[in-house]
């Protein structure tokens, strides 16, 4: 076929334009809407299928409500208790409705519903090629209590380890499971440790009402006891809250760090050697090498959920009265509050996606 010139330069044009948008790294493509953002899970209100999933841009330009219920036309459940992420896979805990949801954790598009053998899931994570959901049975059985083990390629639950009562966070490290026992509708002080190779259950005694836990730096496991606080009973019973650094190799308790009579943490984070924790209204932090908690507050507010990332803390409130939520963002190189945003009902987990 002969050609002329003005055919040769539309080919050759075409040949340029396709060359320059083309995606020769698959690395650089778009995951879905929901990437490069913070999610929230939101518990709704007691009793009420209202539980949900919030979205915010990193830029704090984007602020996307329900967005299991935009993307999937349904709604989430009741009660969202937590998330787990596995390579592109978001597993959202719904605690009264006994379920988990699996959706791809980009663009939320629903994959599988895990709605059987669930008593009262709480938390997950994953070791080993397996799912494992923490689960604290009826409210009148102290002896139900159990994590879950996930199918991951069925999401079917294959098996379960029976544990202490109240088990609440669950994190990995090597071949190893820590549980936290938050002690569920009682009290605990114990953290179960999980050899999932053969699923044989240690424990480690700390102080009462242990729940978040993390890896510092150093490996070492922190915990966040929060200490009892039995108001309604007569005599009150009453212990203090504590800081506990355990050595991950022989489960030895390195330090605690205890706190006055009367006050209870009950949020901690952690990012780049420094700790973070809530305590009467009022946010702390002490690094890696502290020997004595601060006296001093960093923030003077008070939060629902927290979580803390390149340099900023990230702080949610809610009002189930209102069924309204609020998350506000503090700058920690001046503690000052950069912005807040309007969220919904029981805003209480934050993750970075």
């Amino acid at each position: 076929m002969k050609m002329n010139k003005f055919t040769l330069l539309a080919l050759t044009i075409g040949l340029v334009f396709t060359s320059c948008t083309s995606d020769d790294n698959p690395a650089d493509e778009i995951k879905g809407d929901y990437e490069n953002g913070i999610l929230i899970s939101h518990e709704g209100s007691f009793n009420k299928p209202n539980a949900s999933v919030s979205f915010i841009s990193y830029d704090y330009s984007v602020l996307e409500n329900t967005i299991f219920n935009n993307v999937n036309s349904t709604l989430l459940g009741d009660t969202a208790q937590s998330i787990a992420f596995l390579d592109n896979l978001a597993y959202i805990v719904v605690n009264g409705s006994q379920k988990i949801e699996v959706v791809n954790r980009y663009s939320f598009k629903s994959i599988a519903t895990i709605n059987t053998g669930l008593t009262n899931p709480r938390y997950m994570t994953f070791a080993n090629g397996k799912g494992y959901v923490t689960d604290w049975g009826h409210g009148d059985d102290a002896d139900d209590d159990v994590v879950a083990i996930i199918n991951l390629s069925t999401n079917t639950i294959e098996s379960s380890i029976t544990v202490g009562e109240g088990p609440e966070q669950i994190i990995a490290k090597d071949d190893k499971l820590y549980v936290s026992h938050k002690g569920g509708w009682s009290t605990n002080n114990i953290i179960s440790v999980i050899n999932t190779t053969s699923n044989e259950v240690d424990t480690i005694e700390v102080d009462d009402i242990p729940d978040n836990m993390l890896f510092n730096d150093a490996g070492n496991l922190v915990v966040l006891c929060q200490g009892s606080n039995q108001y309604w009973l007569s005599p009150v019973i009453e212990t203090p809250g504590s800081i506990i650094k355990i050595n991950t190799s022989n489960h030895s308790i390195i330090s605690t760090f205890s706190f006055a009579d009367g006050l209870h943490p009950d949020l901690m984070a952690y990012s780049n050697g420094k700790l973070y924790y809530q305590v009467s209204n009022a946010i702390y932090s002490m690094s890696d090498n502290s020997t004595a908690l601060p006296t001093e507050s960093i923030i003077n507010d008070s939060f629902y959920g927290m979580a803390v990332k390149n340099n900023t803390l990230y702080g949610l409130k809610t009002d189930f009265n209102a069924e309204t939520g609020e998350i506000s963002i503090y700058d920690l190189s001046t503690n000052t509050l950069k912005t807040t945003k309007n969220l919904k009902v029981g805003a209480s987990k934050i993750y970075f996606n």
